[in-house]
């Protein structure tokens, strides 16, 4: 299975623009640049299209583990804030904090803590990534 996201871009890094896209038509052209990357202007970028990324397949593979161990999440919410630092001549993603709320009826939160944490490692977004993941689960209700 392949999927495909792909970026164009023009001129240099501070006054170049880009435009990102996706396989499914989500993003379609989608704007970018040096403002919304670096200096928090509306718009989106590498580092949000990650999080929003790992959130999706994180959330997914705690569904999954879940329902293997018999339980049904009633609703998974997942924040994913990465964290891009300079480092030398470049930039590199560091950390990538999982902020999790669940309400998994049934669950008590020892066995809710161990399968949030088996996938945060087994997710294949987290597999892919050299940073640091940390998880903070809430397990609510």
């Amino acid at each position: 299975m392949k999927r495909t996201g792909s970026a164009v871009w023009q001129g240099k890094l501070k006054e170049g623009k880009g435009s990102v896209s996706t396989q499914s038509g989500v993003l379609k052209e989608q704007p970018y640049g040096f403002n919304t990357r670096f200096e928090d202007q509306p718009g989106t970028n590498p580092e949000e299209l990650i999080g929003a990324a790992h959130a999706g397949c994180f959330s997914m593979a705690l569904a999954k583990l879940l329902g293997d161990a018999g339980l049904t999440p009633e609703r998974l919410e997942t924040r994913a804030d990465v964290t891009l630092e300079k480092q030398g001549e470049g930039f590199a993603i560091t950390v990538i904090d999982l902020t999790l709320k669940a309400r998994v009826p049934g669950a008590t939160p020892e066995r809710f803590n161990e399968i949030a944490n088996q996938a945060k490692a087994g997710c294949p977004v987290s597999k892919l990534l050299n940073a640091q993941i940390n998880l903070k689960a809430t397990l609510e209700g």
